[in-house]
């Protein structure tokens, strides 16, 4: 076998042009979703701090503000909703309202720009009393089966509404089950069904509840989200989400977790969605306002590492600002 000096690998990425022949190229646009935070009210625009270029948006606000989005070729966007406190209570019921933010919202976009792939998260947290993903039972863990219930009404009612694609998220046992013949019973067997499959009780998420005013109220989620410490059964979520009928699996977060996607992406013909989350946007930003490293450089190598390891579509916060960081080759 020959080897150096007749074999030189820098021949492969002398120039920028040869290097551009070999590298897999940055993901388009239309492999983003952009997740968004829909409050009530009009004229509404709430800057999240630890999410620089991040708001809170009433629907009319959203409208406007999807519009640069739209036309730089986004894939879809992802709908969180928020309530005010006095509108929550302990089953979360106003999460599945016909008139709640998000059905609004869906109405809304789908009038505004009919194309648009509409994502919703399908989850009970942002509306109960308590904090957690479902109602709670005598012993204060979340009663799974009541969940599940209250999970299919929101995911039908969001799919009544105009929604491509309905995304629970509460990693409830049985859940895509559960709105999966919901949906069917509905007429709405049409409805793409994405789940956060492999969602992980991690520490990434708490510009996120900031955000989404989510926080649980007393104890954790790490009794339903995944253990990052136990590969098998993280996988195994993923699999029986697959055999319940999803179609679309997800991991969630994504650049701690490349080998679980490179797994998943082994394991599955599915699409694989990767949620890109706020600890992950935040962490970013943070070192480059310190000057310690270049924002767009690992931005756009961190999605690169996403891509390698098998994602297809990437839920990230920096989908709304796509031109600035992945629009020009390098």
């Amino acid at each position: 076998m020959s080897t150096f000096p007749d074999v030189r690998l820098r021949r492969l990425r002398r120039t920028p042009s040869i290097r551009r022949l070999f590298d897999t190229p940055m993901p388009g646009p239309q492999k983003f979703i952009w997740p968004v935070f829909v409050v009530e009210g009009t004229n509404q625009r709430q800057a999240i701090e630890s999410m620089p270029n991040q708001y809170r948006l009433s629907v009319d606000t959203l409208i406007a503000e999807l519009k640069p989005v739209v036309e730089s070729g986004i894939g879809g966007i992802l709908i969180f909703g928020l309530v005010e406190d006095a509108l929550k209570d302990e089953s979360g019921s106003r999460a599945h309202d016909e008139n709640g933010v998000v059905q609004n919202a869906v109405r809304a976009v789908r009038k505004a720009y009919p194309d648009l792939v509409i994502f919703t998260d399908v989850c009970l947290c942002a509306y109960t009393s308590h904090g957690h993903c479902g109602p709670l039972a005598a012993g204060g863990d979340v009663d799974n089966d009541a969940a599940n219930d209250l999970l299919a009404k929101v995911a039908v009612s969001h799919a009544a509404a105009g929604a491509d694609c309905v995304a629970p998220s509460a990693m409830m046992d049985g859940q895509v089950q559960a709105i999966r013949a919901a949906l069917t019973a509905a007429g709405l067997d049409e409805t793409l069904l994405m789940s956060y499959s492999t969602k992980f009780a991690s520490a990434m998420y708490g510009p996120f509840r900031e955000a989404e005013q989510s926080s649980p109220q007393s104890g954790d989620r790490c009794g339903y989200q995944a253990s990052y410490a136990d590969l098998r059964q993280a996988l195994r979520e993923s699999d029986m989400d697959e055999d319940e009928g999803a179609d679309i699996l997800m991991a969630k977060p994504s650049l701690f977790y490349l080998d679980v996607i490179a797994s998943l992406r082994d394991g599955t013909d599915l699409p694989l969605a990767v949620y890109n989350v706020s600890g992950e946007y935040a962490m970013l930003i943070a070192t480059a306002e310190r000057g310690w490293g270049d924002l767009r450089g690992m931005v756009r190598e961190s999605t690169m590492a996403l891509v390698r390891a098998g994602t297809d579509l990437i839920i990230s916060y920096w989908a709304n600002q796509y031109d600035e960081f992945f629009g020009q080759s390098d």
